[in-house]
């Protein structure tokens, strides 16, 4: 069983004459059998909750102690996943049976479903961990954690035993993935196995207790088409989309936090040949690319003294020399914008980025600045230039105030005139108004733009007459 040793290490097994439950093991407190207990009913706040529930945590952390001193982790880190989980259960059935607790069938499911998940899981997350309806977990400390569904904040019952049990589990997830949080280290980006993206932020930065904000994943992977069901694009945009990375158009993807840059991203390198070559770099690796020859690289923190620490910009200077077809940057936030960007313009056509700027003259500009940030000296028309030769297509991704996602703006980059860079939309997203349920209505409508810059670009490809077809689409929908 992969995980139990490094997750659980610190609990020992002791003398069954011993009562004390081992510190660094004790059991997450958070009551949360399934997919719709861990949800609070807004007639009951969580709140409300807490004192009822203290009878519980006090029989769990009981039996938790008992079972400790009753199993052989060693033995139990032998066994896969299904059998760990079993045994358990059976051990803990046993205990519940000798010291006669009080509790409801339904009370000791849930008993046995925690302790599992404490054990051999992330404690009280594991039931949000589950559902792929959540957008976002977000731990304010260990007893307040709200999640986001279809764009709204929840908050939800779900709570740990103290700040030690949280950080503990903190440190269960980032050091699957090499990295540690400590007072010496209190800010840390990770990763769970399924990709989701993880920060943590602990004492003394954090005053309040460690916060954990999980980006989740979903399981079945998004694709253009089913972001057209949902509203985000029309087909006829999807299929611009579409040509644009088949058609290997440098793209930069802008939008602000939550917007869904990544998932777009993800979308978006659907259209890329299977054999081409493609070298990503992120901060955490998250991307999850379906081409075969994909080589993923990530960044990492310093160490403990201070050393060792590799940047974005240390992955992109170094991607270059590994004979890249695309380069795919997972979030541009500094100076290796100027790395990028050079590639962009030296043959890896098809290069794809995100940044967080909220339209796509912002971020256009926000290249700018984060060159500037590198120590850079070089005029701003030899900058924008740069800018305006490298980058074909500005991607806009919003996150409207009814929690809905939409791609707001497909727009190229089509020169200089002068000392500013010119740019021209091919499709907009207006809002219209709001509909009943208080859910933002609006439409996406064509520019009228007949021929892109990129026309040249999507015929050398064989991709022109889809192209002509989706924009006299477009343009029909639009009147």
């Amino acid at each position: 069983m992969e995980g139990v040793a490094p997750r659980e290490a610190a609990a020992e097994p002791r003398p069954a004459a011993s009562t004390a439950a081992p510190a660094a093991a004790t059991p997450a407190a958070g009551k949360a059998s399934s997919a719709g207990s861990a949800i609070p009913r807004r007639e009951e706040p969580a709140r409300r909750k807490a004192n009822r529930n203290e009878a519980y945590y006090d029989t769990k952390s009981q039996v938790f102690s008992a079972l400790i001193d009753t199993i052989d982790l060693s033995q139990l880190a032998k066994l896969d996943a299904d059998s760990a989980r079993e045994e358990i259960r059976d051990i803990v059935n046993d205990i519940i049976t000798i010291k006669n607790f009080a509790l409801s069938i339904a009370e000791q499911e849930e008993l046995l479903d925690d302790i599992c998940n404490d054990v051999l899981g992330y404690g009280p997350l594991e039931p949000l961990l589950a559902r792929d309806d959540i957008a976002d977990i977000m731990v304010n400390g260990a007893g307040t954690t709200y999640i986001e569904v279809e764009g709204k904040m929840q908050e939800t019952d779900v709570r740990f035993r103290d700040a030690g049990q949280l950080l503990s589990i903190c440190q269960r997830i980032v050091s699957q993935v090499g990295r540690r949080v400590d007072e010496s280290s209190p800010i840390c980006d990770a990763r769970l196995p399924d990709g989701s993206r993880v920060n943590v932020i602990a004492p003394p930065l954090a005053i309040d207790g460690a916060c954990l904000t999980i980006r989740k994943f979903k399981k079945d992977k998004l694709t253009l088409d089913q972001l057209v069901r949902f509203g985000a694009i029309t087909p006829e945009g999807a299929q611009i989309l579409q040509i644009i990375g088949r058609s290997r158009c440098n793209v930069v993807i802008s939008g602000g936090t939550g917007s869904g840059k990544t998932t777009l991203l993800n979308c978006l390198t659907g259209s890329i040949d299977a054999d081409e070559r493609i070298i990503t770099c992120e901060d955490s690796a998250e991307l999850q690319l379906q081409q075969p020859h994909v080589v993923r690289l990530e960044t990492r923190p310093p160490n403990i003294e201070g050393e060792g620490e590799v940047t974005m910009r240390d992955l992109v200077k170094n991607c270059l020399r590994m004979r890249p077809e695309r380069i795919i940057v997972g979030e541009v936030r500094g100076p290796e914008v100027f790395d990028l960007l050079q590639a962009m313009n030296t043959g890896h056509d098809g290069s794809m980025g995100t940044i967080h700027a909220n339209s796509p003259r912002e971020c256009l500009s926000r290249m700018e600045s984060m060159i500037a940030m590198g120590g850079y000296t070089l005029p701003a028309k030899t900058v924008r230039e740069m800018i305006a030769g490298s980058v074909d297509v500005v991607i806009q991704a919003a996150r409207l105030r009814d929690g809905s996602r939409r791609i707001t703006h497909i727009t190229e980059v089509t020169g200089m005139e002068g000392d500013v860079i010119i740019t021209q939309d091919l499709m907009r997203y207006d809002i219209l108004g709001e509909d009943a349920h208080g859910r933002l209505t609006g439409e996406h409508r064509s520019t009228g733009i007949g021929r892109p810059a990129f026309w040249d670009r999507a015929r050398y490809y064989g991709e022109d007459q889809r192209l002509a077809a989706a924009l006299d689409a477009m343009e029909k929908m639009s009147q």
